[in-house]
């Protein structure tokens, strides 16, 4: 399980993640004021290993993954979901996630083909302002974290653009 700082831009534009011992797992380094909103993710020895950025072309927000310099997925909102918020990741090849429940109290799922890969809530975690995602084994984590810090990024720029409306 790892534990991340809820809104985290709020606080500061670094920070890390961390697991459910405390122990410092990844080190973000925001640059939330650059155009295109890019978090650059780094193993606690300070090597980069991922990096998120806002694609600045895009019908919807969309944000992109690399992993090892290399492009990972793509975080998407879905347009059309009634009811609930939806964002895919893309990932190439055929294995695509899905985001979805309450994304913006970030108690919500990751699944791929119907079946739950990841999990993230605030319930399980006595850590005021803090959110936990457990993911399952055999998953790739740091897409999987990626992920949800693009989703971070995704829902405070939507906070943003209707605090201005």
């Amino acid at each position: 399980m790892y534990v991340i700082k809820e809104r985290f831009f709020d606080v500061g534009d670094d920070f890390d993640v961390t697991d459910d011992h405390g122990r410092k797992v990844l080190h973000v380094d925001g640059k939330v004021l650059s155009l295109r909103d890019k978090l650059v993710i780094e193993d606690p020895s300070g090597n980069e290993v991922a990096s998120v950025h806002r694609k600045l072309i895009s019908l919807r927000p969309a944000y992109q993954i690399e992993i090892g310099g290399e492009e990972a997925g793509e975080v998407k909102k879905k347009l059309f979901t009634p009811f609930r918020e939806k964002f895919t990741i893309d990932v190439p090849g055929p294995d695509d996630l899905t985001m979805s429940g309450d994304l913006f109290d970030h108690e919500f799922t990751v699944e791929r083909g119907g079946r739950e890969v990841a999990s993230v809530s605030k319930r399980w975690l006595s850590i005021r302002d803090s959110y936990a995602v457990n993911i399952a084994d055999g998953e790739n984590h740091l897409l999987i974290l990626c992920a949800v810090l693009a989703l971070e990024l995704a829902m405070q720029r939507e906070k943003k653009e209707d605090d201005r409306d």
